[in-house]
């Protein structure tokens, strides 16, 4: 079975690893039959690699998956021997050098293992790391590698274009986890970023590969005529897997897959594509549906990040990002459309220290100067700020960022609490 290596430390992973962030619910819980089984299918089947994360499903993901890899197969064989086991530091809940270490043994804990594989930092970007670091974090995580808690060290990107090498040269990473698809060739860190993560011996795994699920079904009737023009039986996922699998950046794709069904889809596409593997007509229609995507858009952003940082703070990209998504799919960004209102309200700043939406803009027209594109940046942002920024914005940011979250990890941890009492 085709398998890429991760250059520091030889590990040989499938392409497409197993991402636990949508496992299928039921009672607003893990539907954990269906879940197991096509977890244990996949797991018996080639994927050697599973992704989690501490707030996953409220902190359940967590803990079902170590249910899940306590198991043995029919050779008796445990489950977690059979994989590499990721997940993620909860780095907007860290506020002490302590609670590094008390998210980590609590995690060690739900997963029912002494070791965690891949260990990440949830959700970074330059402002973050920087308050991390203040807090000691490079000390705690060389201290919990040298304890054997965890094996490798990375970060999740979740900043702007421009801070995303800054990152990479800050510390001797093992491996960057970022989203990345045949939309996003620009945002976050994008296709520099990944190249040069790549060129410095950094192991890329890749998340959103199909768009947060949107690049997996009814596309735009426009892209769609162009895929089934050229191959009629060649499904949506198909195009989207094998345009991110083709590139030698990438070590692993991750894809939150929900069924059996779907695991064999995406297996059987990660299995084929190797790398460079498209043809030069494969990869001019990708370029195509690029091109129309673009054309479709509201905010003609490409997520270069020239623009960036912004005086005020303002996540420019991620802003214009999520306004055209809402638009372009027609309610099927993340969701329907109060989806698309959840999202914006924590990617600017419900999850982070410091707000990064788009009513921060001033109009001091900076952005304006240096875009590319001569975009009338600060007139989009209003568009932005009208769409989602409704009466009592600032005090709803505050409230997710102070109160919801950090009782959402309380409540978590009181019924982990019960759970192994």
């Amino acid at each position: 079975m085709l398998k890429r290596t991760v250059k520091k430390n030889g590990d040989e992973l499938f392409p497409l690893g197993l991402g636990a962030m949508r496992l299928p619910t039921k009672n607003n819980s893990i539907d954990k039959d269906l879940a197991r089984e096509f977890i244990l299918y996949a797991i018996d089947n080639g994927i050697n690699y599973i992704d989690t994360a501490y707030a996953y499903h409220g902190g359940e993901s967590e803990s079902f998956l170590g249910d899940i890899l306590s198991l043995t197969d029919s050779d008796g064989v445990k489950y977690r021997d059979k994989v590499k086991l990721s997940t993620k530091s909860p780095s907007w809940m860290v506020r002490s050098r302590e609670d590094f270490d008390a998210f980590l043994n609590e995690q060690l804990r739900r997963l029912k293992t002494d070791c965690i594989d891949y260990y990440y930092l949830h959700t970074i970007d330059l402002s973050i790391l920087e308050r991390l670091k203040g807090l000691g974090v490079y000390e705690f995580l060389e201290k919990a590698r040298s304890e054997g808690k965890i094996k490798n060290i990375g970060f999740s990107y979740h900043g702007a274009p421009n801070e995303f090498n800054d990152l990479i040269d800050d510390y001797d990473w093992d491996m960057v986890l970022v989203q990345y698809n045949y939309l996003d060739v620009n945002a976050q860190a994008g296709i520099r970023g990944i190249r040069y993560a790549y060129e410095n011996d950094v192991a890329v795994f890749i998340m959103e590969p199909l768009k947060g699920g949107i690049l997996a079904g009814e596309l735009p009737k426009e892209v769609d005529g162009l895929f089934k023009g050229v191959d009629s039986n060649k499904s949506s996922v198909d195009w989207a897997l094998s345009w991110v699998l083709n590139q030698k950046e990438v070590t692993c794709v991750l894809s939150g897959m929900g069924s059996i069904e779907q695991i064999k889809e995406n297996m059987n596409i990660a299995e084929r594509v190797e790398v460079d593997s498209l043809s030069d007509d494969e990869l001019a229609v990708l370029e195509k549906a690029q091109g129309i995507f673009n054309s479709m858009m509201k905010i003609n952003c490409t997520g270069c990040g020239y623009c960036l940082p912004c005086p005020k703070g303002v996540n420019i990209p991620d802003c214009f990002n999520i306004y055209n998504e809402k638009y372009l799919f027609n309610k099927k960004a993340f969701g329907p459309i109060p989806g698309a209102m959840v999202n914006y309200y924590m990617v600017v700043g419900g999850i982070t220290n410091k707000q990064s939406n788009a009513g921060l803009c001033n109009h001091c027209g900076r952005c304006k100067r240096l875009c590319p594109q001569s975009l009338d940046i600060p007139s989009h942002l209003d568009s932005v700020k009208s769409e989602f920024e409704k009466f009592g914005f600032n005090y709803q940011i505050k409230f997710i960022r102070n109160i919801a979250m950090p009782s959402i990890n309380k409540i978590s941890k009181v019924f982990d609490v019960f759970k192994h009492s």
